[in-house]
């Protein structure tokens, strides 16, 4: 039996006793079993696979303890993964990855008098505060940071031209003093924060920040990338979407699959909000030349569904990273002036309003994915939500662990609405299934959902 022990590192090297009693408390409970799974997900960091069974069966006697110690505690692995280790050390990055999920995991829902788990059904009143108090505590915002984090949207299984064009766009924006911010994951995630570090290095910039933000049922799917140097594990897939879009001042999206198309459709909704149209969220959809026809599909479908007054909120470029870096940084001068004109924080985004249908989490379950109001006729607002709440359930069934049991144990999810729309999504996920944007390379590809037509 291999055991390594771990002193912690931040903030979390001076705990109170109070506060360590109550660590120790929450391993007893049913959420250890996720932390346990979240730290193996961690320690197989840069493996790229998002079959959950196949990254976790060979760890069957791999397990983590907490050592009480008098300023706090030590992580204790039992039969970790050797892949975490160089010359029997562990990697500093997945050393400091461990203690983030430590900290968001048990910590946070500890310091709310609940637990992580439960923090999900929190009442949507406190949600932006859930979020703005994990980020806090992950030391993620400051009034002393520039305005520079540029959020990167993408799938984890693209081409190798278009991830080579990731790390492109993101050696450009490093260049001009931008931050990545990402999933967290590989692919569209990895590529950006990896051709950031190349830019910032030749402008001697030591300050790097390459955050990654995930959650839960995703990070098995999606191991943190070895780049990440601030990982944050928020408790669902809502309040992940809206830690990415209070902290960050521009936004990218690269081709994807059905989870880039949740994130299009959750930002689309909420820029469409009439309580937002003033407000100034620089958007681009970039690829190489040959994801031309990806751009036009997704354009297309949003200008069928939402109208073109979406399509007015995205700028599309193809096959130029350096003018998307030029883009953003015309557009940071924008961003900062309308923060400091609405008296907003300049490092989160508390002015844009989120209605309750972005921030009650969705469960996808048989029953709700099938009750789930795919009309045409209701207001946009309303429609990307429904939309959101659909390739959710998609992205669950194909990667997450709770939606692969569902699928497995009643079936393909089943979709029914009006039949033009229907028609459209089909359109829409048959392109990302010969396009190999489902699962990654290799992968063979059984379609979670049917679209009754």
């Amino acid at each position: 039996m291999t055991t390594v022990q771990l002193n912690p590192v931040g903030w979390m090297s001076q705990l109170s006793q109070l506060e360590v009693s109550l660590l120790q408390q929450s391993t007893k409970s049913d959420l250890y079993g996720i932390f346990r799974k979240c730290c193996l997900a961690v320690l197989n960091s840069g493996v790229e696979e998002d079959d959950y069974h196949k990254l976790f069966s060979p760890y069957g006697d791999f397990d983590v303890h907490l050592v009480r110690r008098e300023r706090g505690v030590k992580i204790e692995l039992i039969n970790p993964p050797k892949v975490a280790f160089v010359d029997g050390k562990l990697i500093t990055g997945v050393h400091e990855h461990l203690f983030a999920v430590l900290r968001d995991m048990l910590y946070m829902g500890a310091k709310h008098g609940t637990n992580f788990e439960q923090l999900i059904d929190a009442p949507t009143s406190l949600t932006t505060h859930i979020v703005f108090d994990m980020l806090r505590h992950a030391n993620a915002i400051s009034q002393d940071l520039d305005v520079n984090m540029v959020l990167c949207w993408g799938g984890h299984s693209i081409r190798e031209e278009e991830y080579q064009y990731t790390k492109s766009v993101g050696y450009e924006l490093g260049l001009r003093g931008f931050n990545i911010c990402t999933g967290c994951g590989p692919g569209a995630m990895k590529g950006p924060m990896k051709g950031a570090t190349i830019g910032h290095a030749k402008q001697r910039n030591k300050k790097g920040r390459y955050l990654g933000i995930s959650e839960p049922s995703i990070i098995a799917a999606e191991p943190p990338n070895a780049i990440v140097n601030e990982l944050i594990i928020m408790p669902d897939i809502e309040k992940r979407l809206e830690a990415f879009v209070r902290i960050s001042h521009c936004i990218v999206i690269f081709p994807g699959g059905a989870g880039t198309a949740e994130e299009l459709l959750y930002l689309l909704g909420l820029l469409m909000d009439e309580k937002n149209k003033d407000h100034k969220i620089p958007l681009i959809l970039t690829g190489p030349e040959n994801s031309k026809a990806y751009f036009e599909a997704i354009d297309q479908f949003i200008g069928a569904t939402l109208g073109a007054e979406a399509q007015a909120k995205y700028t599309i470029i193809v096959g130029d990273a350096a003018k998307v870096a030029i883009f953003m940084s015309k557009q940071k001068a924008v961003v900062e002036r309308h923060r400091r004109d609405t008296g907003d924080s300049l490092n989160f985004n508390w002015t844009l309003q989120i209605s309750e249908d972005f921030q009650t989490p969705f469960m996808p379950t048989h029953k709700n994915m099938g009750e789930l109001n795919l009309s045409l006729d209701q207001p946009t607002s309303s429609l990307a939500a429904t939309l959101r709440k659909c390739f959710s359930g998609i992205v669950a069934g194909n990667v997450k662990v709770e939606g692969i049991q569902e699928i497995k144990k009643h079936g393909p999810f089943e979709l029914t609405g009006d039949i033009e729309l229907m028609q459209k999504m089909d359109v829409l996920l048959k392109s990302f299934v010969e396009q190999g944007r489902m699962k990654l390379p290799g992968s063979k590809y059984e379609p979670c959902y049917r679209i009754n037509l």
